[in-house]
């Protein structure tokens, strides 16, 4: 292959990462929505949908490989190779968390819910103006850029230790709501790990722009409940 088309590979596969990307941020936003209006059918349409991510991660996971594998790249291009197949795992994964919520709408039926989506919500539209942003740095191997975005995490650590007490005191006033109250856990939950994700993401971009590998981390957050809520089985909710 010459160098006119590996560069014109690479520029494919970034072209599809920033699709997977929009169809991550499409996946979070409806899920966000199905929750918000409680609208079953959407919830229904995310979770389908998740498909189609999963079926694009793969097929520019293949696309990288197949250039690593014929190209022999070094330097630079393997750089921007090597962080594309650690990009598009981590979009597939916030995709997951997307279609999380979307079950926990399923899973909550029609009962009412414990308390405002405030907080939930305002996590909801950072995860997705950090994602645009990230997606930008990653346009242009912005390795400032990463960075900055990275710094919001903080802020959706924030209202996520916010979200867990509120809804903790809930629990604690009235037994009654644990099992509503849980799903919104979750719910918070997932959107914590959408945005950790994408704070990894931001450090394979500066990996591709400056070769160093960095770890970025809120040094003034120090989160209390790591993967409390990640369960194999789901409560019997109240009626």
């Amino acid at each position: 292959m010459s160098r006119p088309l590996f560069e014109q590979g690479l520029q494919q596969l970034q072209t599809e990462v920033l699709e997977l990307g929009k169809l991550v941020d499409t996946a979070l936003k409806e899920a966000m929505a199905s929750l918000e209006q409680r609208n079953y059918a959407l919830s229904t349409s995310v979770i389908e949908n998740d498909k189609e991510i999963n079926r694009l991660r793969l097929m520019i996971e293949e696309q990288a490989l197949t250039l690593i594998a014929t190209q022999q790249p070094v330097a630079h291009d393997l750089r921007i190779l090597a962080a594309t197949l650690n990009i598009v795992s981590e979009l597939e994964r916030m995709g997951d968390h997307a279609k999380g919520i979307a079950q926990i709408n399923q899973l909550l039926k029609d009962l009412p819910l414990v308390t405002s989506l405030a907080i939930i919500s305002s996590m909801g539209e950072k995860c997705s103006s950090m994602l645009k942003a990230v997606l930008e740095a990653f346009i242009h191997q912005n390795a400032e850029g990463a960075r900055a975005t990275a710094q919001y995490d903080s802020e959706i650590d924030a209202l996520y230790d916010q979200a867990y007490q509120e809804l903790l005191q809930i629990m604690i006033n009235d037994p009654q709501t644990v099992s509503r109250a849980t799903c919104l856990l979750w719910a918070v939950h997932n959107l914590e790990r959408f945005g950790d994700r994408i704070t990894n993401i931001c450090e394979r971009i500066i990996f591709v722009a400056t070769g160093e590998l960095v770890e970025i981390a809120d040094q003034h957050h120090v989160r209390l409940y790591p993967d409390l809520f990640v369960v194999s089985a789901k409560p019997e909710l109240e009626a």
